[in-house]
């Protein structure tokens, strides 16, 4: 998009805030950079330049912008469609996988040397890894700065600052401003810090249908690991450095967030997982023009746009839930699941009561006896499989997964087939193209609607849907009375 001046030209003098995340604004006169939705006088276009992340601009020596805060925009929807080694690799950067392995840990895990990692993200986003690295590193640090009354030493190695030196340089240099003075001009006073416990905001580009999202998440909930309380979606998070329990709240402009966490160096990672868990970085303007192309399709997105697709903080945690799933009711696979926590799950301490345990890791699992699950002995056979391809590193499910290998090193598993494995490319791996043909609440759907109901002529169907597919399964399960679709009271 950033090399389609004319393009550019027409959302910044628009003030299109569907463009924000998707390209910077950097000007020339001012050495500042902003969003396209920037309520400032937009400048001369000849005085424009284009860039296709906020590193990039900083990378030029851009300052951001002090009123549309561009390094706070949406992330862009761009690297969850995008399935190619660039895209995982931005998908891994803003996982914190730099500020954890360094760009060596990156290549370790694309296969690939520094420097053609260096290389392709320069082409593509304008800045290596270590500068989108620093870019997010001073998004994180603005965010504590301002919301929270945190020292500024633990604010800098909360953020993943190697000193509290670099700390103060970064965030002059990106935003022009000392730390003191960021949190001087907070439009709200940082609230009294309690240990461990952050709140935030998650932007998204509206609109956001939070009905399927939240609900869906509330009525698969694994006692012990999850609940619907006063308003919020709580669950407990593994975390490389430690754990925590986050709490997630629907409001018109974005997401409240509170997280509670044992180690802050696990903040990045956290919020990572809370916006793939929430799917905060999709383009609703661009899945609901798609959809609506279908007259059949056009009065669901009509009637309540900008359904999300719901995810996961944790693919291999999925994975499971998806084979305990697999042909029976959401009662009984939380029932299971549930069994689960109890027997394996690491227990932790919720101080407002509801949640208990971490779910079980694959390694835990990879031990059980068989013959204390509660299942058919196919489906024990399939979960215990899964779990010892995970433990033992033969298959791998995170957002550096090559989607199509992953298909198919899940079909090859016994007792996998296309319900299951789409389903785990939908919510584990974010493809936003994944499809449900088989799914018993797809083709009621669809036959409701007068679309085929058998398998391959709804895949045939579907065609004219994609790269959105995942999304029209959200609108078609919608036209259902299930739990799922209703935010819970």
């Amino acid at each position: 998009m950033h090399t389609d001046t004319e393009r550019c030209v027409r959302a910044v003098q628009s003030k299109d805030a569907r463009f924000d995340g998707v390209f910077f604004t950097a000007v020339r006169t001012t050495r500042i950079y902003c969003r396209p939705s920037c309520p400032a006088v937009p400048p001369k276009p000849e005085n424009m330049d284009f860039h296709p992340s906020a590193a990039s601009c900083q990378r030029a020596g851009f300052r951001a912008c002090k009123r549309c805060r561009p390094d706070t925009s949406p992330g862009s929807p761009e690297w969850n469609v995008r399935a190619d080694a660039v895209a995982r690799a931005v998908r891994l950067i803003q996982d914190g996988v730099v500020d954890r392995e360094g760009v060596p840990g990156l290549a370790r895990r694309l296969g690939w040397s520094t420097r053609q990692i260096e290389r392709q993200l320069l082409a593509e986003l304008g800045a290596g890894p270590l500068a989108l690295a620093r870019a997010q590193r001073a998004q994180t640090a603005r965010t504590l700065v301002e919301t929270t009354g945190l020292p500024f030493g633990d604010i800098a190695f909360a953020a993943g600052f190697s000193s509290i030196r670099s700390f103060n340089d970064t965030v002059r240099r990106v935003f022009a401003l000392t730390p003191g003075e960021l949190r001087a001009r907070a439009a709200e006073p940082a609230a009294p810090h309690t240990p461990g416990v952050i709140s935030l905001r998650l932007p998204f580009r509206t609109p956001l249908e939070p009905s399927n999202l939240f609900g869906h998440l509330a009525a698969t909930a694994v006692p012990g690991v999850e609940e619907w309380r006063d308003g919020a979606y709580r669950r407990t998070l593994a975390l490389p450095y430690g754990h925590g329990i986050v709490a997630l709240s629907p409001r018109p402009d974005h997401i409240a967030c509170r997280l509670s966490l044992t180690d802050l160096r696990d903040l990045t990672h956290a919020i990572s997982r809370c916006r793939r868990l929430l799917d905060l970085d999709a383009d609703p303007a661009a899945v609901d023009d798609r959809l609506r192309t279908d007259p059949l399709l056009a009065p669901l997105v009509g009637e309540a746009p900008g359904r999300r697709v719901p995810g996961t903080v944790d693919p291999a945690e999925f994975a499971v839930r998806a084979v305990l799933g697999q042909q029976v009711s959401t009662a009984a696979a939380r029932t299971h699941a549930a069994r689960l926590v109890t027997a394996h799950g690491v227990p932790v301490d919720d101080p407002e009561g509801g949640l208990t345990h971490l779910f079980p890791t694959s390694e835990a699992l990879a031990g059980l006896d068989p013959e204390t699950l509660a299942l058919p002995r196919s489906r024990r056979a399939t979960l215990l499989t899964l779990v010892r391809a995970l433990a033992g590193g033969d298959l791998v499910l995170g957002p550096d997964t090559d989607r199509a290998e992953t298909r198919a090193r899940l079909l090859a598993l016994p007792g996998f087939g296309p319900w299951t494995t789409e389903l785990i490319a939908m919510r584990a791996l974010g493809d936003p193209d994944a499809f449900l043909p088989g799914d018993l609440g797809v083709r009621r759907a669809a036959e409701g609607l007068g679309l085929p109901g058998a398998p391959a002529a709804l895949t045939a169907r579907s065609a004219v849907w994609a790269p959105w597919r995942a999304y029209a399964v959200q609108y078609l399960w919608a036209t259902d009375s299930h739990p799922i679709n209703r935010l819970p009271a």
